[in-house]
């Protein structure tokens, strides 16, 4: 049985599901926040120890500006409401990105983590404004700054995810099967799971199933067993 360290998932689908549902976007990423509670909650039950979300892609600046401005002041409400509880519950967050927000968010996001930075049930990294691409261009960058000799581990613990170990699984909803742009370093020897649920159907029942079909797979990291 394969151990189940760290998730990382793309929460794909919000939008089309609430212009399914009641012809509204925004309605979609509201839904959208409940499932990831939902997976939070879960995640601690199995005692995976990290669990990684794609929350804002360096992309989805592209998108219609009511609808980003609506998505961050979800993340804002979610943060001030539940910051209480998550720390209650012993959950540690993490932003992974470049806080370029409003100095109001960015504010919020700097205190959520030094408030919860001694929790061990589980780390929560949530991937805000965050494109591997540029990820890798940047730490490529500091090392040239900084004269670090280049290997595959100075790279690795000089990324935004240093000291947080490489996800064992990705999972993305939504029917869709792509990586966006999403820890392409990191999820080099990941299994990828491509759930056809959009986001907020997505239920800690199929997290579960997906868990466990993944802990039966044969890892064999480049060698024949």
């Amino acid at each position: 049985m394969n151990p189940v360290n760290h998730v990382a998932i793309i929460m794909d689908g919000n939008g089309r599901w609430g212009t399914k549902h009641k012809n509204s976007r925004n309605l979609g990423h509201k839904e959208g926040l409940k499932t990831v509670e939902k997976i939070i909650k879960t995640s601690v039950q199995l005692k995976i120890n990290y669990l990684t979300l794609f929350v804002f892609s360096t992309e989805n600046w592209k998108r219609p500006k009511k609808e980003i401005n609506y998505l961050f002041n979800l993340l804002e409400n979610f943060l001030k409401n539940k910051l209480s509880n998550l720390n209650k519950d012993k959950i540690k967050l993490k932003i992974i990105g470049k806080k370029n927000f409003s100095q109001k968010l960015n504010k919020l996001l700097i205190n959520s983590e030094s408030k919860t930075k001694k929790n061990k049930s589980i780390q929560v990294n949530l991937a805000l404004n965050y494109g591997s691409k540029k990820e890798i261009i940047d730490t490529i960058n500091f090392m040239i700054k900084k004269k670090i000799k280049f290997t595959e581990k100075n790279l690795t613990n000089n990324l935004l995810t240093k000291n947080i170990p490489d996800p064992d699984l990705l999972i993305r909803t939504g029917n869709t099967s792509r990586l966006s742009n999403f820890l392409l370093w990191q999820l080099s020897y990941s299994e990828i799971f491509f759930e056809k649920k959009l986001w907020p159907d997505f239920s800690p029942n199929d997290y579960i199933k997906i868990i466990n079909k993944f802990k039966k797979i044969k890892r064999n990291f480049g060698t024949i067993n």
